[in-house]
């Protein structure tokens, strides 16, 4: 079972770079978890690299503005690493005919790509960065028009891996969750957020490029979801910090309460083996 621990001051000094995600760790889409803010801010000024690691599909500028609106200020991360950056090669480096999947907000993730926005019936790509509205549709609303790419083989690039995150104390699906029906209908999707290993190295380009060369064994990552942050910082051989009140503790939660034996069961059952844990970042 992972340690628990009460502060992130008492590993701060194993380490000297944090690999840190956002939505569900810093904040909860409405507004930043103080805490977590102060425990980043706390450990850059006592020398660690925090590098902000996030599968929005957005570019890294745009999600600086994002999250200070929500009260994340600029003193708790050095450098931001979004799915949207890394996704951006894949784009690059597809047929440009893109039949768009996402909100209009996310339509700077295609900017300066030579991309031409068709229908789904011309389309040689698929981008999806998410649904064009996640207060309402459901995967389910997406499948006529997959099963029709699919069964033309037209190559999927998810902006987003998420499934679900976290908006304000409801969970909202995320791009991923489309691009999991499409492999189902038989597609091919391509992803270079977390949990691949293309996010991580870019993550790790931008912490070296902060502090300089960095020994591995004291990189740590924070995160709270299985199939992402943690299958991610495990993949890339990385420490992990899980923060247990995130988008699974409806698993091993009672109110505000964790259940620790039913946290160990979750974990083994996922295959998951963090070497700390906390409820919330602090």
């Amino acid at each position: 079972m992972a340690a628990r621990i009460n502060s992130f001051r008492e590993i701060a000094k194993r380490y000297d770079v944090v690999l840190c995600d956002v939505w569900g760790v810093l904040h909860n889409g409405v507004q930043a978890f103080a805490s977590a803010c102060e425990a980043l801010a706390e450990a850059r000024a006592a020398g660690l690299t925090v590098v902000l690691i996030t599968n929005s599909p957005r570019p890294s500028p745009m999600v600086k503005v994002q999250i200070r609106s929500l009260g994340v200020p600029d003193e708790a991360y050095d450098r931001i690493v979004t799915s949207g950056d890394v996704t951006r090669a894949l784009i690059a480096a597809a047929d440009k005919k893109i039949f768009f999947i996402g909100a209009e907000r996310d339509l700077p993730l295609l900017e300066g790509l030579g991309t031409q926005i068709v229908s789904s019936e011309d389309a040689e790509t698929v981008v999806c960065a998410g649904f064009y509205d996640d207060e309402t549709e459901t995967p389910e609303h997406y499948r006529a028009t997959l099963t029709g790419l699919a069964k033309r083989k037209i190559p999927f690039i998810c902006a987003n891996p998420d499934l679900v995150v976290e908006r304000g104390h409801r969970l909202i699906p995320c791009a991923g969750a489309i691009a999991k029906l499409y492999e189902e209908l038989g597609g091919e999707a391509r992803i270079a957020g977390k949990p691949y290993i293309a996010i991580y190295r870019a993550a790790l380009g931008e912490a070296k490029a902060a502090r300089g060369a960095i020994d591995l064994t004291r990189v740590i990552a924070v995160g709270d979801g299985m199939p992402t942050d943690v299958k991610g910082a495990q993949d890339a051989g990385l420490d992990l910090l899980y923060i247990s009140a995130g988008i699974h503790a409806q698993e091993y939660m009672n109110e505000s309460r964790t259940d620790e034996a039913k946290l160990a069961a979750f974990l083994k059952k996922e295959g998951a083996s963090p070497k700390y844990w906390m409820p919330r970042l602090a």
